[in-house]
């Protein structure tokens, strides 16, 4: 039997390596570490289903305590991890103990990025959208009528602008940058989704930044604007992106970018610490990138457990995410960095559309919004590394399926 796991963060990622492990008949003990006072959950619907009030809490769970307990899985929630000492190969928690580790799992994710207090951010009625006690906060905060201005035009913005309109509240979306969505998706696809937004009721400043929060009796009450307006708000939602927890690889010694940096076999500069799920900057197609997803915290877990469990196999990210608001989905396969052209196609149900991504003429990625036969049909080439026929591709009443023979 194998000498210790500790795995530092109970996320997605980090259930993900045990449950693989244990399927491998990898019998190793198992430590998890959380900071949060809860099991290990699910993170997409918690910003969903659970705000909404149409999902429990237990129902996002990914196991009761039993299956911890039966699959000698030792769980520690509401503790973590201070220091890491790489040559006694321990770690330390914030009440001072030790914990020896044979190998050691950094699955520590991202965190939002606040605002600064200098600009109100410290304000109460501030807040942002990542784990449960930000979800529950926004629970109390979103009463229908109430007033909310979002900070941030990205996916986690636009998420939030949606369920504050279906739950009846005043929404005002600003985004700095030209256009919502500006680092991730073509203009096509925030153009569709902005008309989308804006038919609910959700009023969208592009161009248009935070100067300050002001507020009253320590709450917001009032924020001040780029283009020289003010806005009474009752709350205030930060969706301005997120930093990798990379803290505890800093500061022992590991290799740290944008995130902590990993080889193809989810490997740290320390052969006997991996990495895995938002906090890695990962090698891909030549570069290194970190990919916010769920899929990609599953997937580069799952290779981890192989390559701890012997298996000498390289991870081969192949991204895809989605994104629900109101009742559109939209679902991206592919990773669309350095595109140069795009393909608009209309989808065959009103509403629907798809943006295929070009980079030097070569297929890397596609937007399906409510088009589930473009993204599986874009995603199964992907998958094969085939190119779509151009002149099926273009033809706005040829079916996908001849992309595919």
């Amino acid at each position: 039997m194998a000498g210790r796991l500790v795995i530092v963060g109970a996320g997605q990622a980090a259930f993900a390596l045990a449950a693989k492990l244990r399927s491998l008949k990898d019998d190793r003990p198992i430590t998890i570490i959380g900071s949060e006072d809860v099991l290990p959950y699910q993170r997409p619907p918690l910003s969903k289903k659970y705000l909404m009030g149409e999902m429990t809490f237990d129902r996002l769970e990914f196991r009761p305590a039993e299956w911890f307990v039966e699959n000698n899985v030792d769980i520690r929630v509401s503790t973590w991890v201070e220091e890491i000492d790489r040559e006694a190969k321990t770690v330390r928690m914030q009440d001072g103990s030790l914990l020896e580790y044979d190998k050691l799992a950094l699955t520590t994710g991202a965190a939002p990025r606040e605002l600064p207090a200098g600009v109100g951010g410290d304000l109460e009625g501030v807040l942002t959208v990542r784990d449960k006690r930000d979800a529950d906060r926004l629970m109390e905060e979103m009463q229908p009528g109430r007033r909310l201005l979002v900070i941030g035009g990205g996916y986690i913005g636009l998420e939030a602008a949606a369920i504050a309109r279906q739950l009846g509240l005043e929404v005002t979306l600003i985004e700095m940058a030209d256009r919502i969505l500006q680092r991730v998706a073509s203009a096509e696809t925030a153009t569709i989704m902005r008309d989308i937004h804006i038919a609910k009721g959700v009023s969208i400043r592009e161009k248009t930044g935070l100067v300050r929060l002001d507020g009253k009796d320590g709450r917001v009450t009032k924020a001040e604007l780029s283009d020289g307006s003010t806005l009474n708000v009752d709350f205030v939602i930060a969706g301005i992106g997120v930093t990798p927890n990379d803290r505890l690889a800093r500061e022992s010694g590991l290799q740290v970018g944008n995130g902590i940096v990993v080889d193809e076999f989810t490997r740290t500069s320390d052969p006997d610490i991996h990495a895995m799920g938002d906090c890695t900057l990962l090698p891909m197609e030549g570069a290194s990138v970190r990919l916010e997803s769920v899929q990609n915290a599953v997937d580069q877990a799952e290779a981890a457990a192989l390559v701890l469990a012997g298996e000498e196999k390289p991870y081969r990210p192949k991204p895809w995410f989605w994104s629900d608001q109101y009742d559109v989905k939209l679902q991206i396969a592919g990773f669309n960095a350095g595109y140069d052209e795009t393909v608009l196609r209309p989808g065959q149900r009103e509403g629907s559309h798809s943006i295929w991504y070009f980079k030097q003429g070569r297929f890397i990625a596609v937007d399906a919004i409510n088009d589930a036969k473009a993204y599986v049909t874009g995603k199964k080439l992907l998958d094969v590394g085939a190119q779509p026929n151009r002149a099926v591709l273009d033809d706005h009443t040829a079916d996908l399926k001849l992309l595919l023979t």
